[in-house]
Parts: structure tokens; C-alpha cells; sequence
């Protein structure tokens, strides 16, 4: 497949990169400034895109099979560049891939959202750490909005676990739907490595077509 990935330069991105051409997937990763920055893989195509542009989406999109977003971080870029909105980069995408043809759509979404009790979501409870609060609210807002607006795309939003860290690629997780969840030792916890694993699996085999779900130990 030929798969096209918005912010490929991240920790989620990185190995997602990684893990598509480990497969022989044609990857092209998108970065928002290629010339000062260096593929995370030598065997992918790095070029320059705004993810949260439709028509910069539209072009580096066409003639995809597949496009991979929201591993798009939230946050003031290291090079001063500002910090993208979730929520439009969602509007942007929508229409982007109409325009470009391209239905299959995998979105990284956030562990904030992810239902603690039946309509109460991770993020809403006294635990959840302040300082994540606001990058969780806004992952939470972009993805009501594929929710409500991308009903012609084969999308998918793929919610890691509370904690995600670097590590061993197992290729062994465990997924839920809307609810979160942990292991024997009440964590809930994945390695970037087999998150990726997790979504390239989604990818060739789509099951949760035009649905979110959560991917744990």
C-alpha cells in the first residue's frame, strides 16, 4: 500500500513510519518543514505538508491508499513554529481527503477520552494530571468532530494507552472500544513500538471501520 503520514517525525510517528516499511508498505512522511528535518526512516519519502491545511493535505494525500493523522503533536514546535489546533487539522482533514479521492483514514487519537465509567471520560476525573488536561480536552474535541463530520471516509481513531513510552516491539496488545482499560497491575500501558504494530494491523486488516478503539496491554 502506498500510505501517507502527517507528522512523521514525532515518537508515535517515528515508528510508525518504521514499522509500514518493515512491511514493504510505500510510505511518505509529511513533516511540516522537510528541508530542516530528517526521515525517520531512510526508506521513506519525507516531504513538506501543513496538516492542518486542506489543500496541502488534498495534494500530499492524492494517490494514497491510506492517510495516518494526529500523530500531529499539539505543541509549540521546537523551532518556534506554533502549535497546530487538533480541531481544525480534524476539519482540515475531512475535507482535504474528500478532495483528494482518499477514504481509508487512521487518526492517532488520545488516552483522555477513553471512557472510565459509561459517559464518564478519563480526562474528567480528579486524577488525570493537570498538565495534560488541555492537549487531552482538545484531542477529545477533534475527535467529536470525525465523529460528526467524516461519515464519508473509512476512518478509524486509534486511542493508545494512559501511559506510552519507548521499548520492545512485542507485536502483542489487547484492544477495547470506547472504554479504557489496564493490566493485571491496574496500568494501563503500551510501548510506541507496539502501538504501531497496532495500527498498521488496523490498516491491513480493518475491523473497526468508522469507529474509535483503545489499544493496551
Amino acid at each position: 500500500m502506498k500510505i501517507v503520514l502527517f507528522g512523521a517525525t514525532g515518537n508515535v510517528g517515528q515508528r510508525i513510519t518504521k514499522e509500514e516499511d518493515d512491511r514493504s508498505h510505500q510510505m511518505i512522511a509529511v513533516v511540516r518543514d522537510a528541508k530542516a528535518s530528517t526521515s525517520p526512516d531512510p526508506r521513506a519519502m519525507l516531504v513538506s505538508g501543513d496538516g492542518t491545511d486542506a489543500a496541502s493535505i488534498a495534494a500530499g494525500a492524492k494517490g494514497a491508499d491510506a492517510v495516518i493523522s494526529s500523530s500531529i503533536s499539539p505543541r509549540p514546535n521546537a523551532r518556534g513554529l506554533a502549535a497546530p489546533s487538533l480541531v481544525t487539522s480534524a476539519h482540515a482533514f475531512i475535507k482535504g481527503l474528500a478532495d483528494a479521492g482518499v477514504k481509508r483514514f487512521v487518526v492517532v487519537g488520545g488516552a483522555g477520552s477513553l471512557e472510565v465509567a459509561p459517559g464518564q471520560a478519563l480526562v474528567d476525573r480528579s486524577f488525570f494530571p493537570e498538565i495534560y488536561k488541555a492537549e487531552a480536552n482538545e484531542a477529545r474535541a477533534a475527535l467529536k468532530v470525525y465523529r460528526a463530520e467524516a461519515g464519508m471516509l473509512d476512518g478509524t481513531c486509534l486511542s493508545p494507552a494512559a501511559e506510552m513510552f519507548p521499548g520492545e516491539r512485542t507485536g502483542k496488545y489487547r484492544t477495547t472500544g470506547d472504554g479504557f482499560f489496564t493490566d493485571a497491575a491496574s496500568k494501563s500501558r503500551i510501548t510506541f513500538e507496539d502501538y504501531a504494530v497496532a495500527l498498521v494491523d488496523e490498516l491491513e486488516n480493518p475491523k473497526p471501520v468508522g469507529k474509535r478503539f483503545g489499544v493496551a496491554y
